[in-house]
């Protein structure tokens, strides 16, 4: 088994986000499951389902070093995941956010909303306000880009959204 550096988890070409596309893929099949995950309120309920920790040990299986706060982070990315139906890769999700619906029109998630989610301190707060991101954005999100920020939600996270959101958004969000 090789050994997988923790730092490169959901990156592009990394091969963790393979893995991740391969398992949403694989939930989609199974609607069961995925309700199951989309019924969590909380990273903690996502720990509770069959499909959270078969997504665990396949990442682990692969030598990915996922402890005890690894594996949270990772609860959090595949609640939220869950609700995903369709993986665009032309964009981040803070490009997304920052998209207007229509031409001439707002974000789609507003700057206020999107300064609001900035401030979430921790993964658990976050839980809550990536899954109506997700809604907002019709589901379409690109997969790797919400699993990469779910998962190291810091503050070079927030920094890096706000540089792409803020670039893509409309001058009237800002």
């Amino acid at each position: 088994m090789v050994e997988r550096f923790i730092s490169h988890v959901f990156t592009e070409g990394d091969e963790s986000s393979g893995i991740l596309l391969a398992w949403w893929v694989e939930l989609e099949q199974n609607r069961d499951e995925r309700a199951s995950l989309r019924r969590a309120r909380s990273p903690q309920d996502v720990a509770y389902c069959p499909s959270f920790h078969r997504l665990l040990n396949q990442m682990r299986g692969q030598g990915y070093p996922l402890g005890v706060e690894g594996a949270t982070a990772l609860a959090v990315v595949a609640g939220v995941i869950a609700h995903v139906k369709a993986h665009t890769a032309d964009a981040s999700v803070a490009e997304n956010m920052a998209t207007p619906k229509m031409p001439g029109g707002g974000a789609r998630v507003s700057g206020l909303r999107f300064r609001r989610i900035l401030v979430v301190p921790d993964r658990d707060e976050l839980y809550p306000h990536l899954v109506r991101i997700v809604r907002l954005l019709g589901g379409s999100v690109n997969l790797v880009s919400l699993a990469n920020a779910a998962f190291w939600w810091n503050e070079r996270t927030k920094k890096e959204w706000a540089y792409k959101y803020y670039a893509t958004a409309p001058t009237t969000e800002l």
